[in-house]
Formats: C-alpha cells, structure tokens, sequence
C-alpha cells in the first residue's frame, strides 16, 4: 500500500488534474519564469556583442595593437630536414643530398629576378625604407624591396644547381623571423651572421667544440649582412609582396665522415643574444654530416 501511495504521489507531482500543475507550477508560474531566462541570455548575448564590438574597434587590420615580442628574433635555416636540424648524407649516393637541393630550389623559387622585378621595388640599400602613415590615412599596400636570387652567388642554385652538395661543399641558407616593425641595427649598422663551432657538453664538466672541423666559409651576400633597406617590416597584410632577406652560407672544406656541430648567430649592435625568456633567441645550432664512401 505505502508503495501504490508513493506510486500515486509521484504522478500528482508531474500533473496534479485538480491544481493543473505540472511539476509543481502552473502554467502561468513556468510562462514566467521561461519569459524570464529568454530576457536574461538575450541580455547576456546582447553584453557579449557589445564587448566584442568596442574590443573590435581597438584593432587594426594591419598591425598588431599590443605586441609582446622578444627583444631578439629567432634564426631558420634551409633546408630543413627535420625538428633535429641534422642534415646528413653521402656524397655518392645522390638520392641521400637531392631532396636537399629540391628543398632549396622550392624555397628560392619566389626569389627568381622575374618575380621580385614583377612584385617588388628597388630600394635604396643601405637604410631603412620607412612608409609611415599619415595620421588616420593608412599608406596601405605598402611597398617592398627586391631580393633577388643572385645575390646569393654560388649558393643561389643558378650556377650549380646542387648548391654545392654534390661534391661536399654545401650551402645552407639562414633567414630571421619576421617582427613588426623591427630595426635591426643602429646609426647605419646593418646585422650580420656568423657561424661557427657550437660548443657542446661531452662529460659532466667537459666542454668541447668542433673549430677544427669546420674549415673555411664564404657569406652570400659579402660579410653575411641583412642589408637596412628591408626593414621595417609592416606585417602580412599591409606588407603583401614582402620577401625576407636571406644569408647563404657555403661549408668550402668542412671534415667529412664526422658529426660537425656549427652554431650561427645574428650580431647587431642593438640585438641582444640568448634573452632570459629564450636562450636560443638570435642563434640557430644545426648538425651536419657528410659521408664519403673510400
């Protein structure tokens, strides 16, 4: 019996026929209460957007409003075989360096003469080329400067379509990352790279680095520089046709069949090297090894 009367409790609280109530409130009381969510969330919604719209208006398409950047842009280099940055292979066995020269002509390919003379601007080197803006008038698209392929000589893939990998003298081609509206360099200073030995740790207190093994280099362009006239750079939108600059460097006598560990760098008189937040800012460590078969 005490079942059949819970049994029947729980019917009259999801529909009582004598109140017309169904669980527990008149149709009324839920119209109410219904009216008042629907209010609430268009009021919540209506919030939301307002935000969103002010936060809107602070934005500009074209550059970022607050940047939170390191002091120091990173370094990449080409071609890139994998996250170890190792790029290792075997002198006769042309399969092993090939895909290395494919990734090099891909990644020069914008940089044809053609293409630069088509999309970009001679510039006037040695200086920054600044476009700014005239109060609210935005002088957008703005103009890029050409970096032609040939400036990087014989690792430009022109005159030896190898880049040097075929006979153990190869290239390695090093850019910075992009930073809006970066000035690398003060009072006519422009940055430059060197590479050298890295030195890494082979013990508990033991330190070594591989000067000896390196041998000679050569920069493309003369003296490894990133000329001023590329800088500022305005961002991807107002600066479409942008093309970074680039620094070839050719190993001319580096020590095969051993593992070489070469760390290049950026020098400028107002870029500081390995931040606090990132020791690697500024500088990009790579293994290479060439094979030779006797």
């Amino acid at each position: 019996m005490a079942k059949d009367g819970e049994k029947g409790e729980w019917k009259e609280f999801i529909w009582n026929p004598r109140t017309r109530e169904f669980l527990g409130r008149t149709a009324s009381s839920w119209g109410l209460i219904i009216l008042f969510y629907v209010i609430f969330y268009i009021f919540l919604a209506g919030l939301f957007a307002l935000t969103m719209y002010v936060m809107l208006q602070t934005l500009d398409d074209h550059k970022p409003t607050w940047q939170d950047r390191l002091s120091t842009p990173g370094m990449v280099i080409r071609p890139k075989a994998d996250e170890a940055f190792e790029i290792v292979y075997t002198v006769q066995r042309t399969e092993s360096w090939d895909l290395y020269a494919q990734a090099l002509d891909k990644f020069l390919s914008p940089y044809n003469d053609s293409v630069q003379a088509q999309k970009n601007h001679e510039c006037t080197p040695d200086q920054y080329f600044q476009q700014e803006d005239s109060g609210d008038v935005k002088n957008n698209p703005k103009r890029s400067c050409q970096f032609n392929r040939t400036i990087l000589g014989n690792c430009s893939g022109l005159h030896d379509r190898y880049y040097g990998y075929q006979d153990g003298r190869p290239c390695i081609i090093i850019k910075l990352n992009r930073v809006i509206g970066m000035l690398p360099g003060k009072d006519g200073q422009a940055p430059y790279v060197t590479c050298g030995a890295k030195r890494y740790k082979v013990g508990k207190d033991e330190w070594r680095e591989d000067s000896e093994k390196i041998g000679e280099l050569v920069y493309y362009p003369p003296n490894g520089t990133f000329n001023l006239m590329y800088y500022p750079y305005y961002g991807k939108k107002a600066q479409v046709n942008y093309s970074q600059p680039l620094v070839a460097v050719k190993f001319l006598n580096i020590t095969t069949n051993e593992d070489v560990n070469i760390e290049c760098k950026i020098n400028a008189n107002n870029i500081p090297i390995a931040s606090e937040r990132d020791k690697f800012a500024g500088r990009v460590s790579f293994k290479l090894r060439i094979n030779t078969i006797n």
